[in-house]
């Protein structure tokens, strides 16, 4: 396959309002194209492509994304922000931000067996 694949994200008419706060919320962002019905950005090198449907479809907790931190102030960094403006909490790590997105804020070392990456 020479194509990448990247997710989409259903949003009612915000798509590029959640990448501009994607891409100032995570460093190595920018929004790569925008035009009236879908957004594309990159988090890290990986592609999103958030899609202005409407109202029809919300994100549930079936899907998330997870970012993995080196210390409790970046856990808190990405917390709060991800909260902000009407985010919800959750337990153990999980919360969604003010689009409905759920993401896992979470320590790196859970990522690791006896000290070694994954």
């Amino acid at each position: 396959m020479k194509k990448q694949i990247y997710p989409c994200l259903w949003f009612d008419g915000q798509a590029k309002e959640a990448a501009q706060f994607y891409c100032e919320l995570f460093e190595n962002a920018r929004i790569t194209d925008d035009n009236p019905m879908v957004c594309r950005w990159e988090l890290n090198g990986i592609t999103f492509m958030g899609l202005n449907g409407g109202p029809k479809f919300k994100f549930t907790e079936a899907v998330s994304f997870v970012v993995e931190c080196e210390d409790q102030a970046e856990i808190n960094k990405y917390w709060n922000a991800l909260i902000s403006d009407g985010g919800e909490e959750s337990y153990c790590g999980w919360c969604k931000d003010k689009y409905g997105l759920s993401w896992q804020i979470v320590p790196s070392i859970l990522g690791r067996i006896n000290g070694k990456s994954r």
